[in-house]
């Protein structure tokens, strides 16, 4: 099968301590790569990239396998999953040569509508995974899980900390939304925040997830691909010395998983920056963060966002001289305001999001007279 030549198998030792786990473990559900498997008959797709130089400081190396050792002797839940591990992407002679492969890779795993999980070394890998999309869907949403935004400068060379300009300014422009949870004020110059807020992308302080993370919940729904930066989670929870001293902790990095998990919309996972891990305690922890996006994952409801739906339940609040309609799901709980068509310099971008997620609590902020902060964002951002 094309765009499988840039794979590197697992060590024999691996799958042979993978083949000797119990049925009642994770890795009972993995297949490794071999002739006569078909991609497309999984529910997702883990491969790891062995890849640092877009890091900016010092050199370390990507341990893939203890993190996927952790998981798949890990208790499987009652599912119905079935996983493929591609094995690695060694880093290539030059990087453009890996970012090229990770790109064509996922891109074919996408194609074939399997979710691929990506365990990778620094962060700018995930420009390959936002390219991997291209011809696979146009317009998606990002969510990135990061103490920073990463904006860095898009005429120099891409790094882990400047790829998300890069996305912004390369064509085609395939980047309709960038939403970021858990930026912390102090790690991120005022010049970037006022750069987001123009562009009309989401920031989310980390204190104002951490204070109720259920607001994470509409953003990880309306995302198609998620990104996780291993230091947006604290040190402490790691075991890790060296890292952010505050981030978020091991219950909620988990409870982000699984909402990123259980999203209908969500189609790719990217973990990053595993060159900074050391201890097998932090290896533990992405082992259960990616067994709560699996689960996540099996409890999808695939509800179709419409508002003819007929579990929806239909709710009008006018404000001013507007009048905002909200739709609450009698199935899942769960709410959606609609972008109107009338909107000023209404495109073609609008037309794909006719449903924003949101949460109750906007329903009643509206109710209060308080226009949402999603809806005016959206609203600006299409008459931009």
């Amino acid at each position: 099968m094309g765009n499988l030549e840039f794979l590197t198998p697992n060590s024999s030792e691996f799958e042979e301590f993978v083949w000797n786990l119990s049925s009642s473990n994770v890795g009972s559900d993995v297949d490794f790569l071999s002739q006569d498997v078909n991609i497309e008959d999984y529910d997702f797709a883990i491969v790891g990239v062995k890849e640092i130089r877009g890091q900016t400081e010092e050199k370390r190396k990507v341990d893939v396998e203890s993190i996927k050792s952790e998981l798949y002797k890990l208790c499987r839940a009652n599912w119905k999953t079935s996983i493929i591990d591609l094995g690695y992407i060694e880093a290539g002679e030059q990087i453009s040569d890996t970012y090229f492969a990770l790109k064509k890779l996922t891109n074919l795993i996408l194609s074939k509508k399997v979710v691929p999980i990506i365990l990778g070394g620094s962060q700018d890998l995930s420009f390959s995974q936002y390219r991997a999309y291209d011809g696979v869907k146009y317009m998606i949403n990002i969510a990135n899980i990061d103490a920073k935004f990463d904006l860095g400068d898009s005429n120099q060379t891409m790094n882990h900390y400047s790829y998300l300009s890069h996305m912004i300014v390369e064509k085609p422009y395939n980047l309709f939304n960038y939403s970021n949870l858990g930026y912390q004020t102090f790690l991120n110059s005022q010049e970037e925040i006022t750069l987001l807020e123009k562009m009309f992308f989401e920031a989310y302080r980390l204190g104002d997830i951490v204070n109720d993370i259920q607001k994470s919940e509409p953003i990880l729904r309306d995302a198609d691909m998620v990104t996780l930066d291993v230091r947006s989670i604290e040190a402490r929870s790691l075991g890790e010395r060296g890292l952010n001293i505050n981030g978020f902790n091991n219950r909620e990095i988990c409870g982000l998983a699984r909402y990123a998990g259980i999203s209908d919309k969500v189609s790719s996972f990217g973990i990053y920056e595993l060159q900074y891990l050391k201890e097998e305690h932090s290896k533990k922890l992405l082992a259960q963060v990616l067994w709560y996006f699996v689960e996540g994952f099996n409890y999808r409801l695939n509800e179709k966002e419409d508002i003819n739906n007929p579990n929806f339940i239909k709710y009008q609040v006018p404000i001013d001289e507007e009048i905002l309609v909200f739709y609450e799901s009698t199935l899942s709980g769960r709410w959606w305001i609609e972008i109107p068509s009338n909107f000023k310099g209404v495109n073609n971008k609008l037309k794909q999001h006719t449903l924003l997620p949101c949460d109750k609590e906007n329903y009643l902020m509206a109710c209060d007279q308080q226009l949402p902060e999603r809806w005016i964002k959206a609203k600006q951002k299409n008459e931009f």
